[in-house]
């Protein structure tokens, strides 16, 4: 079993910025990739980024590229998020995932559920 635990939402004016965090536990050796999503009121989860979590391959979502960057410490079983220039739709419940399923194309991962372990969310509320 993995445990992961999402941190650092909050309010946010339009422009600024924000960091998550997501600390994973357990048995992490499984882990394959680990992602966010997120989930904005009347609408479907929607994939944001992934990371490899033994290497250096990334996914973006278009919405996010160039304006959010993943990041993972190895040493202790982090991934961060660092949201810059926020949007009002950016507003969203975020989602920490870990898959133990190994696809070599990252795109598989933009898929829930293909990840087994999931967090209680955080939220991010951007205010225009």
């Amino acid at each position: 079993q993995v445990q992961v635990v999402e941190s650092g939402g909050g309010l946010v004016q339009a422009g600024g910025s924000l960091k998550l965090s997501c600390a994973a536990s357990g048995r992490t050796s499984t882990i394959y990739a680990m992602s966010w999503f997120r989930l904005a009121p009347g609408k479907e989860r929607e994939f944001v980024v992934t990371i490899r979590w033994r290497g250096q391959d990334t996914y973006y979502a278009d919405s996010v590229t160039d304006r959010f960057t993943i990041s993972r410490d190895s040493t202790k079983n982090t991934m961060y998020l660092q949201m810059n220039n926020l949007k009002p739709e950016d507003t969203a419940v975020y989602y920490c995932a870990a898959s133990d399923l190994y696809y070599p194309p990252m795109t598989y991962y933009t898929k829930d559920h293909l990840h087994r372990y999931w967090g209680q969310g955080t939220q991010v509320t951007v205010s225009s």
